[in-house]
């Protein structure tokens, strides 16, 4: 019986040293896991366009080595801007041009009341509109989630009364105007169409461009989403204890900082 108890003491003390050894290394982990919380995501790697050198077929990746071992691939690295310093130019233009057009258009029916004060004229001869995408340029492509389709578009002349600008995506209506920023959060990966469309008043379609994106899955900000989120479950898990110890422990890190 002695010795039974003795065993059972041995089995007691050898627990009590391993729960204490698997706390100590939860703590590490989460105490990494807090300071990552602050770290932004938008830092993500360079994004490669791969062209089919036979059917001249253009892919968007962030793992060119799953391509470079290919026959018949060429891969080059490419720029991808997140569009937040031409949103605020494109704010600025789309303001300008609003007010030029309601200027002109102020003019031109001063001009119709001069000319003749007794008679309404309407014109109705259809203007040669010129359009033009400034923004996205050609073969751009975009990363998922995280960056927004910034569409700006340029018209010559102004638009005239009655006539309106609208932006598709896909064949869907998403702004009336000269601009828009398209979310990619529901975008699958892939070739996406962009649209501008001038309409009269009676809804014909007087002039149209259209230009093609690429959205991409951002694999390396959803990884790191896995891992914060597996991070921050083993965290909820934690008794009430534990989480006022880690809390101490960060009050000591940042004051040590």
């Amino acid at each position: 019986m002695h010795s039974l108890s003795k065993h059972s003491r041995l089995i007691q003390t050898a627990m009590t040293i391993r729960s204490h050894t698997k706390n100590k290394m939860l703590f590490t982990g989460l105490l990494v896991f807090t300071a990552s919380l602050c770290t932004s995501l938008t830092n993500a790697a360079p994004i490669y366009k791969v062209v089919d050198e036979q059917t001249g077929q253009v892919t968007f990746t962030d793992r060119p080595q799953d391509y470079e071992q290919q026959a018949g691939k060429q891969v080059s690295q490419t720029a991808i801007t997140t569009g937040n310093e031409m949103s605020r130019s494109t704010s600025l233009n789309t303001t300008t041009n609003s007010n030029t057009s309601r200027q002109s258009s102020s003019a031109s029916q001063i001009a119709t009341t001069t000319e003749s004060p007794a008679i309404n004229t309407k014109v109705t001869t259809p203007v040669n509109y010129q359009l033009a995408i400034t923004e996205p340029s050609e073969e751009r492509a975009y990363r998922r989630p995280v960056q927004n389709i910034d569409v700006n578009v340029q018209i010559k002349p102004v638009l005239q009364v009655g006539d309106s600008a609208r932006i598709y995506f896909d064949d869907k209506e998403v702004a009336q105007g000269l601009s828009a920023s398209i979310a990619t959060v529901d975008v699958l990966p892939g070739a996406h169409t962009i649209k501008a469309v001038i309409q009269s008043e009676t809804g014909q379609t007087l002039e149209q461009i259209t230009r093609t994106v690429y959205v991409i899955q951002n694999t390396t900000t959803l990884q790191d989403n896995k891992r914060k989120a597996a991070q921050l479950l083993a965290y909820q898990k934690l008794a009430w204890y534990q989480k006022l110890m880690l809390k101490l422990r960060q009050q000591e890190v940042a004051q040590s900082q």
